[in-house]
């Protein structure tokens, strides 16, 4: 017996051994993922800001609209199937233009709303999440910190649906039971759907993570009862409130183009994939080499090309490519969470499939855990110099667009004496331009939101506001001036 028990304890220790250095390397990384996660929701917030990125393409629409106080009729009426985002930025912005008079004051309450989604996403995902080791939680702050970044700065409505989807999973798996389970989970879910189209796909992934508990379980039944209540309710709300004809013709071509394969040969997406690719290339060549802490040594080699290439090669801006990158978050963020719930199943040992065993198994070993911390490490020094090459573009054009907004020169043949052409901007600067909101933000950036000029881009083909709309802003009482309004109007009569 004695001779039985010490020949055990050598084996019996080295397993509890490598169960402790797998627990620890996940340990890390989770460590990882939530820092890197909670620090990049806070910097939306900072950055997003203290730059006006609030302002950025399409942003510009919204922001001036909701300077004269009338976001409802510019725009938000064509899609109302958003009406959630509305209801969350905007009309919050609204209200204190409306009570102070403070436009400027109502564009950052519209932005520091907009922007910090993400921050309260993720505390609320950490609030609803009862997994074991908040597994949901984890793979949210890794979806914040290497999808979000890929649109931001441009005001699509699924930055908010990215920020509801992970609390709306955490609450249809683990919210109580009983009429508050219901309720929260109902609220959740039809906030989520009211963000954007794409949201009922999140929805969707959403009811068949919950499959995996099977057709019984009473998760799944009462998801699945609040997915059709939901999507009858936004169903009403969009024929309730259709969009204008001309609208409704430019949403259905943006629609059609949500999964353009095009997306795929996009610069940031290249830059990735290369990245990522080369690496795991490193990493295969120097664990075959045996080399200790192959991932350190891949990833430093991998980053070392990337400033070669960024300080010697690049040219390339990721600016109006934001927008399609909502394809990105569509697709990936129900992928994300997908494994994610696979991984709290294996966590909370509730069940599974042996197929989703191994899989889990791999995916959660030491080795790839540090192999999977090496490749985030890189995807974030992409997304982090992205962001400044981004950031310190805008603020030039920013300044290039108030220059000729205040200045002397004008365009008449442009339809009016106080119109300028956006021409006058360098192409390089202009590869920031949103040709259809450039005259708003000419009057966003003027001292006093009152520019002398208002800067036309000549090749616009879209045109936010009919002359009904604008006219009917232009005779009421607005915290921008009526100057102002009255050179927007000017516009939108030529064309609408």
């Amino acid at each position: 017996m004695d001779m039985a028990a010490d020949i055990s304890v050598p084996g019996a220790t080295a397993v509890a051994s490598l169960d402790a250095g797998i627990r620890s390397d996940n340990d890390l990384l989770r460590t990882l993922v939530v820092a890197v996660g909670l620090g990049c929701s806070i910097l939306f917030i900072v950055v997003g800001v203290r730059y006006g990125l609030q302002m950025y393409a399409d942003g510009s629409a919204f922001s001036y609209a909701i300077a004269v106080d009338d976001a409802w009729a510019f725009h938000w009426h064509n899609i109302s199937g958003r009406l959630f985002v509305y209801l969350y930025s905007s009309v919050p912005a609204e209200i204190y233009v409306r009570l102070t008079g403070d436009a400027h004051g109502a564009i950052v309450i519209y932005g520091l709303l907009f922007f910090a989604a993400p921050l309260f996403g993720l505390v609320a995902t950490f609030v609803a999440d009862r997994s074991i080791g908040r597994v949901v939680f984890s793979y949210a702050c890794c979806s914040t910190a290497c999808l979000c970044p890929l649109v931001f700065g441009f005001p699509t409505e699924m930055w908010v649906a990215h920020s509801i989807f992970w609390p709306t999973l955490a609450a249809c798996h683990y919210a109580l039971g009983g009429t508050r389970g219901i309720v929260l989970v109902f609220a959740m879910m039809l906030a989520l759907v009211l963000t954007h189209g794409g949201a009922l796909i999140l929805a969707a992934a959403i009811l068949a993570t919950l499959s995996l508990r099977g057709a019984r379980d009473p998760a799944f039944l009462r998801a699945a009862g609040v997915f059709f209540t939901v999507l009858a309710i936004w169903t009403t709300v969009k024929a309730m409130f259709p969009p204008d004809d001309y609208l409704a013709a430019v949403l259905l071509r943006a629609a059609l183009h949500v999964f353009d394969p095009g997306i795929l040969s996009d610069y940031l997406i290249v830059l990735l994939g290369g990245t990522l690719t080369s690496y795991a290339i490193g990493v295969s060549l120097l664990k075959r080499l045996s080399v200790p802490n192959a991932h350190v040594y891949a990833a430093s080699i991998v980053a070392g090309g990337l400033f070669l290439y960024w300080s010697e090669l690049d040219h390339s801006l990721h600016a109006d490519s934001r927008y399609g990158m909502r394809t990105v978050l569509i697709v990936m963020t129900p992928v994300l969470g997908a494994l994610a719930v696979a991984h709290a199943f294996r966590s909370d040992g509730r069940f599974g499939f042996p197929w989703l065993r191994r899989t889990m198994i791999a995916l959660t070993g030491a080795a790839t855990s540090r192999t999977i911390a090496g490749a985030l490490v890189l995807v974030m020094l992409v997304h982090a110099v992205e962001t400044v090459k981004f950031v310190a573009a805008w603020s030039r054009y920013e300044r290039a667009v108030k220059t000729q907004a205040v200045g002397s020169s004008s365009d008449p043949a442009l339809g009016d004496p106080q119109f300028v052409s956006s021409r006058r901007i360098g192409a390089d600067l202009n590869r920031l331009s949103w040709f259809s909101t450039t005259h708003f933000l000419s009057v966003l950036v003027a001292p006093k939101l009152a520019p002398a000029r208002l800067v036309i881009d000549p090749d616009s083909n879209f045109f936010w506001l009919s002359c009904k709309t604008a006219t009917a802003n232009l005779v009421a009482s607005h915290a921008v001036p009526t100057e102002s309004r009255r050179l927007i109007r000017a516009y939108s009569c030529l064309h609408r």
